[in-house]
């Protein structure tokens, strides 16, 4: 990084919010980081991803302060960024799952839109520099064409979830273009690895082959995912960091792209540009692990899509960099994680 930062990160108990916060003090970076510790997935891993980050911190003597609370409470917010006056923020935290937005749409109004609107509030009130923020390749929806394009439309989501992420680019996009607050949304696939979320496929695979329990396979298998291995997406987001969005000069009103815009303002796709089929997946895990799966072939569910693939040439041309660990080595990785952490 360019020179030092305080770096303000929301959803740091959270799967990429651990990772980036353990970078970043690694490298010497000053952070604050805020988490609700909420309970929609096991608060214990939580936990012990902050034990992690408390851990290198005092290793390092490094500037490591978290607090706990509500992206929802604005006193809250504000009170954090006029005691730690932060410069860039990177905005993690969300009410997570496609599938429990269905169930539970209040969860998601509250965290994904007026959490939201919290945060840009605070980053105008005090000129951020650089605002990232966590968008979902779920906002392609109904979309059809694969690999998916930042310049395809995205007005046909096909869940509560979808349609909040998709509507935080339109928030940030009014923000940029009112106050010029830079404002970089990422449109992250199906990102796997260590320390990774219980309620995703990987994990939910890999915890039933242990305990010879059947998959539960959607979709009866016709499923494909652009699956991302964490490390990548913390390198992104580490470059990111130093290039804040920068309005389009070649932005044409007359035929304008979504990605970008006459104010400070980005969207990219954050993937692996490989779409891998649910069943070659669970393949590379039962090698890996050395274990033969019990399926339980089941319909498509309510919300989900059959195929997602990224087109990333625009984050390779903004940052010189694309995501590009195999699904083979990430997943190495994530099983000698999961055999430590679990004992097994």
């Amino acid at each position: 990084m360019d020179n030092k930062k305080t770096i303000l990160i929301t959803g740091v108990a959270g799967f990429i919010g651990f990772h980036i916060c353990k970078r970043l003090i690694e490298n010497g970076e000053d952070i604050i980081g805020i988490d609700n510790l909420n309970s929609y997935y096991d608060q214990n891993l939580k936990k012990d991803r902050l034990k992690e980050l408390d851990a290198i911190s005092k290793e390092i003597n490094n500037s490591w302060i978290f607090k706990k609370g509500d992206i929802e409470d604005e006193s809250f917010l504000t009170k954090i960024f006029i005691s730690y006056k932060p410069n860039v923020v990177l905005h993690l935290a969300a009410q997570a799952g496609v599938r429990h937005s269905i169930d539970n749409p209040k969860l998601y109004i509250k965290s994904n839109l007026m959490g939201f609107g919290n945060i840009l509030e605070c980053c105008r009130e005090h000129k951020i520099e650089n605002l990232i923020y966590a968008s979902s390749s779920s906002v392609y929806g109904g979309n059809v064409n694969i690999p998916y394009s930042e310049s395809d439309e995205v007005n046909h989501p096909v869940s509560l979830y979808a349609a909040t992420k998709k509507s935080n680019e339109i928030l940030a996009h009014s923000y940029s273009h009112l106050y010029q607050l830079p404002t970089t949304g990422l449109r992250f696939f199906t990102v796997y690895g260590p320390w990774g979320r219980p309620d995703m496929a990987p994990m939910l695979f890999t915890d039933a082959l242990f305990k010879n329990k059947p998959l539960k396979v959607f979709n009866y298998g016709e499923m494909a995912r652009d699956f991302t291995f964490i490390d990548d997406i913390v390198e992104v987001l580490v470059k990111l960091i130093d290039k804040p969005a920068k309005s389009d000069e070649n932005f044409n009103k007359k035929d304008p792209r979504s990605y970008s815009s006459w104010s400070p303002f980005r969207i990219f796709n954050i993937g692996n540009s490989e779409s891998i089929k649910l069943l070659d997946f669970i393949s590379h895990l039962e090698i890996e692990i050395g274990l033969k799966s019990k399926k339980q072939f089941l319909g498509m569910q309510q919300g989900d899509v059959k195929a997602t693939s990224a087109n990333t040439n625009l984050i390779e041309e903004w940052i010189g960099f694309k995501p590009k660990t195999s699904i083979k080595d990430g997943i190495k990785k994530f099983i000698k994680w999961y055999k430590a952490y679990y004992k097994i």
